[in-house]
């Protein structure tokens, strides 16, 4: 249903079936009306030359002492008309003033024993009328007629006629429309080859577009690039400004949060130091732990309102090798006295998150800190592709973490051990910045007998 629905929605498709649908439509038109018009060229052109032998028999007809007609068929010049069943006939019909009529009074020698029949109509002294007709053999005949009136016998009429077999004229309006059928086909593939060649390069500057888009998507730049149409780039100039837009916004917000955290700290400062030059006052310690408390709440915040600020937005792309070795460097220092082995597997080529590169920091930095710390000799990082989503694993051999209490440490605030110092955020965090991204964090044994964090997260391009 979807694809249906994409289809009927494709501008491609539409433009297309609009052009064959009317170009399907001309061509059917135009050989019903060339094949007609033809065809009735055919038929006239006929009608005419059974004129010119009606009028050539009209001029040689005479009459004897006895009122008798005769036509000397020596006289006559088209040869078909003595030879029987040729295809062309005449033959003339007396009609007396009370309308009854004697029919083949002469004929030509190619009906042989054959009489053109016709019902008698009226006609005026000299008028033409045409019939169709069946004649010798089953033929379908063309029949021309003139009605004459003869001083020598004013008391009847007669009815002269001429006939010839339509069959290969029909004959060759049939051929002419095959023809032309088969014309009009081939000019119809044609037009609709170029109609798919103009669709195709007329749409391709939209191709040109979501290349661009795919570029802003995967971060490899932050604006639409490229040369397109002078209709298309009003909409180019439009998306760049709200782009541009957007990325103020958040500068903008970030700003904000940042000068709200800095302003806090400053005071949480103060307090911090003034506590501590009173540590024999009841107060102090209780004033230094609320300072620390606040100080964890506004690290939490604004790690949550920068990932809130610039989730989703176009041309985020971190690499993830540059980052991972400069955090394997710092965690290698940081924790220098416990000689551990810091180790990363290959990584699959060109991965990269999708996001900020601070977020990755904050969330695989907490992951190493915490694995540093529990680990007996041995932190291993390894990182693969899942579709498109980058899962990042961080083993380590220490006691690991019992089934049944995963899913407690990942909770805001909870600690395991509270005798090492720590705010029990580290986890939390990095649960809750990669669910806003869309991703997930998830601890599972590992083969290095401790624990293994598994961070799911979406992969750039």
């Amino acid at each position: 249903m979807t694809r249906h629905r994409r289809w009927l929605g494709s501008l491609r498709l539409r433009l297309l079936a609009a052009t064959l649908v009317t170009l399907a439509l001309a061509l059917t038109g135009a050989h019903w009306w060339l094949g007609g018009l033809f065809r009735n060229h055919v038929l006239q052109q006929f009608d005419r030359t059974l004129v010119q032998q009606l009028d050539q028999l009209t001029a040689r007809l005479e009459f004897d002492a006895q009122g008798q007609p005769l036509i000397d068929p020596r006289r006559l010049s088209d040869p078909r008309l003595d030879k029987p069943y040729s295809g062309l006939y005449w033959q003339l019909d007396q009609v007396s003033a009370d309308g009854q009529a004697r029919s083949g009074v002469l004929r030509s020698r190619s009906l042989w024993d054959v009489q053109l029949a016709l019902d008698p109509d009226p006609l005026a002294d000299g008028g033409l009328h045409t019939h169709d007709s069946v004649g010798p053999q089953g033929a379908p005949l063309r029949i021309v007629e003139r009605s004459l009136q003869v001083p020598e016998q004013p008391q009847a009429r007669w009815r002269l006629m001429v006939a010839a077999d339509t069959r290969e004229a029909l004959t060759a309006a049939d051929d002419f429309s095959g023809v032309l059928a088969a014309s009009l086909a081939g000019l119809g593939l044609l037009l609709a080859l170029a109609a798919l060649a103009q669709v195709a390069v007329g749409l391709s500057p939209l191709k040109g577009m979501q290349r661009a888009l795919q570029q802003v998507r995967e971060g490899r730049t932050a604006r639409l690039e490229g040369r397109f149409p002078t209709e298309v780039q009003p909409l180019i100039d439009d998306f760049n400004g709200v782009l541009d837009r957007n990325a103020e916004v958040v500068a903008r917000a970030r700003t904000q949060a940042g000068n709200l955290a800095h302003a806090l700290k400053t005071p949480l400062a103060v307090l911090g130091n003034a506590a501590a030059q009173a540590p024999h006052n009841g107060l102090a310690p209780l004033v230094a732990e609320q300072v620390q408390v606040a100080q964890r709440h506004i690290h939490w915040h604004l790690a949550r309102a920068r990932v809130a600020a610039s989730q989703g937005l176009p041309g985020q792309r971190t690499p993830l090798a540059p980052l991972l070795a400069g955090l394997l460097r710092v965690m290698d220092k940081l924790h220098a006295g416990r000689r551990l082995d810091l180790s990363a597997d290959e990584l699959p080529p060109g991965a990269a998150f999708a996001g900020e590169e601070q977020d990755l920091q904050d969330m695989l930095g907490n992951l190493l800190d915490n694995a540093c710390r529990s680990a007996r000799g041995a932190v291993r990082v390894s990182a693969r592709h899942e579709g498109r989503q980058l899962q990042i694993t961080v083993d380590d051999d220490g006691p690991g973490i019992a089934p049944d209490q995963r899913a407690a440490v990942l909770q805001r605030g909870v600690r395991l051990d509270e005798s090492r110092p720590g705010s029990g955020l580290g986890l939390a965090i990095v649960v809750e910045l990669a669910a806003l991204y869309g991703g997930a964090l998830t601890l599972d044994s590992s083969d290095m007998g401790g624990l293994s964090a598994r961070l799911t997260l979406p992969a750039a391009a």
